[in-house]
């Protein structure tokens, strides 16, 4: 059997405030259109609802148990809609565990400040399988990438501490720490078209490798070497002081970060996030 919504949810408010009046006031009608629609409602039903005296109106047996049912249907349509509301406030984000760390999530407090009524959720690691619901920010190689989802053009420079960049042309042999990719179908990081396009082909050097541009650039720090990586992932190390990029010509690489599909992702706050990360990079 069909009713109507409106007239069931006049019902449910009048039953739950037992006045008319004050059910209008609630759904901001006027009482008449109250009566209208719960009138409606009785004679699409063949019964009774409630007893109307000059001061009140009762609920008869029949609109007990319609307000009972009313009103469990209306709390559970109303506790669904707060989850769905809540769940488009959370931006889910799945990415590289070294974008993760070294960039997005020292950016978190940031964001907040401008958008404190999002939550941000970030999953990590090379393995994760995209969906609809999640923003999977990927490194991967630009020709095959849609221009419209990279974010950002990936360039390869030398990085190390201020003190070990004083070094650099003082040391006979010295360690370059960089990455070979987990994924073997990603480019390779281009340290030997760096060397050559600086000049330093002939250098002695030890490259050593990480499989995560995160792991390079740690271990960097703690032998106080060197790191050939993107600057993408060393620009809150840059604003600290705790690396310097070496007076070298950066080179440009065949990688970028990319958001598949970042139109299917759009939501208003997917969107807000989106710009305010293409920004930060």
């Amino acid at each position: 059997m069909q009713v109507s919504l409106p007239a069931l949810k006049a019902f449910e408010s009048a039953a739950r405030l037992g006045s008319f009046k004050a059910a209008a006031t609630e759904l901001s009608i006027s009482p008449t259109a109250v009566s209208h629609h719960i009138n409606k409602l009785e004679q699409r039903l063949s019964v009774t609802l409630f007893v109307r005296t000059a001061r009140k109106v009762v609920l008869t047996e029949l609109g007990q148990e319609l307000a009972a049912a009313t009103s469990q249907g209306f709390q559970t349509i109303e506790s669904a809609l707060e989850k769905i509301s809540a769940k488009e406030k959370q931006i889910d984000v799945a990415t590289t565990s070294s974008f993760a760390a070294l960039v997005l999530i020292p950016a978190l407090q940031e964001f907040y400040a401008k958008f404190p009524e999002s939550k941000v959720n970030i999953t990590s690691g090379d393995g994760i399988e995209p969906n609809n619901f999640t923003l999977p920010i990927r490194l991967g190689e630009i020709d095959k990438q849609s221009s419209a989802d990279v974010i950002k053009l990936e360039e390869f420079n030398l990085f190390c501490t201020a003190h070990t960049a004083t070094q650099f042309n003082q040391t006979d042999r010295m360690t370059i720490y960089t990455t070979e990719w987990k994924n073997s179908a990603l480019p390779k990081v281009p340290l030997d078209a760096w060397l050559k396009l600086n000049g330093l082909q002939n250098r002695d050097i030890s490259v050593r490798y990480f499989d995560q541009e995160l792991f390079g650039i740690q271990q960097s720090l703690v032998e106080n070497a060197y790191v050939f990586c993107s600057n993408t992932l060393t620009q809150n190390y840059l604003t600290a002081g705790i690396l310097t990029e070496l007076n070298t010509q950066a080179i440009s690489s065949q990688l970028c970060y990319y958001i598949a599909n970042k139109e299917k992702h759009l939501s208003r706050h997917n969107f807000m996030f989106i710009e305010w990360l293409e920004k930060l990079l």
